[in-house]
């Protein structure tokens, strides 16, 4: 099946959603969200909000950025998610992707996640990679790792103490795989 974008979606509870490729419309609001996510401090390793180049470098430049957006009641959309994928690694081993995600804290436990996932794949699929790794999975991250292992993912291994959390105490991190190639 061959991924075209725009996709028009359904989350659990009927609510429309849509993946566009991300472009320079979508900084902004990729930004507002972003920051919302770092500030919680649960999911990625930022521990203050990057500036506008090095923003740029994690979403968007050497990556394929999707961005999902929902109307409200004016039917102007708002993005409620992202997910961005690229190599992990270059040259000889560039078929193995990387990926990292976020969903707006009023969209979780709809669906979204899923969503975003399963399209993920099917796109790393579709561009020609034969794996996806997740180099840093917080431990304490229970939704993402339960959803991980859903979509077929496998824990390599655990880094120990990885993360320094907003407390200043510190917690593991999971390195994840899932393989592409149909066996």
């Amino acid at each position: 099946m061959s991924l075209i974008f725009p996709i028009d979606a359904k989350l659990k509870d009927g609510s429309p959603v849509q993946l566009v490729l991300a472009d320079e419309r979508d900084v902004e609001p990729l930004r507002d969200l972003y920051r919302i996510i770092v500030e919680e401090g649960n999911s990625y390793p930022h521990d203050r909000f990057p500036e506008q180049d090095d923003f740029m470098d994690y979403w968007f430049r050497g990556k394929s950025t999707v961005a999902a957006y929902v109307p409200d009641r004016t039917g102007a959309a708002g993005m409620v998610g992202a997910f961005y994928l690229k190599p992990n690694w270059p040259g000889r081993a560039g078929h193995v992707a990387n990926a990292g995600f976020i969903v707006a804290p009023g969209w979780r436990n709809k669906g979204l996640g899923q969503l975003l996932g399963e399209t993920m794949l099917a796109y790393a699929k579709q561009l020609g990679y034969r794996g996806v790794i997740f180099n840093l999975v917080f431990s304490e991250n229970v939704v993402a790792r339960r959803l991980w292992d859903k979509l077929g993912f496998k824990e390599l291994g655990s880094i120990p103490g990885a993360v320094r959390k907003n407390d200043g105490a510190y917690q593991d991190a999971m390195i994840l795989f899932r393989s592409l190639i149909e066996r």
